[in-house]
């Protein structure tokens, strides 16, 4: 199952890496990372039908934001899920991303094992 994380920040993929090193060398997860709202675009219109099944995105990221993202995808790629994560908890942004369709929202630091477990569930699901 294809992940692709969004996230300005370049350190987050060392740190998704490490955190499911067992998942991906065992097959069951493989990661892909894109470092704005746009390069995220551009990876889910590189093959038809995406082959990325979910999405975690920050939302605070130059440019295209995370939220904008998310009803990008939402609307072009309906089947594919999106969680939001964000260094800020607040109401706003927690509503505006269930409202348009996200299926969680993480804030920062990321809990790993809710992150996991949100994973476990959609492989349980494919």
């Amino acid at each position: 199952m294809k992940f692709l994380v969004v996230d300005d920040e370049r350190d987050v993929e060392m740190l998704f890496r490490q955190k499911f090193r067992k998942e991906i060398r065992s097959g069951l997860v493989e990661l892909e990372f894109a470092f704005s709202g746009q390069d995220a675009l551009d990876r889910l219109h590189s093959t038809q039908p995406p082959n990325v099944l979910y999405i975690f995105s920050d939302i605070n990221m130059p440019g295209m934001s995370g939220l904008e993202l998310l009803e990008t995808v939402k609307t072009q790629f309906p089947h594919i899920k999106v969680s939001m994560i964000s260094a800020y908890g607040d109401n706003e942004n927690y509503e505006r991303a269930i409202r348009n369709g996200a299926k969680e929202f993480f804030t920062k630091p990321i809990d790993f094992d809710s992150l996991k477990e949100e994973v476990q569930q959609m492989l349980e699901e494919c």
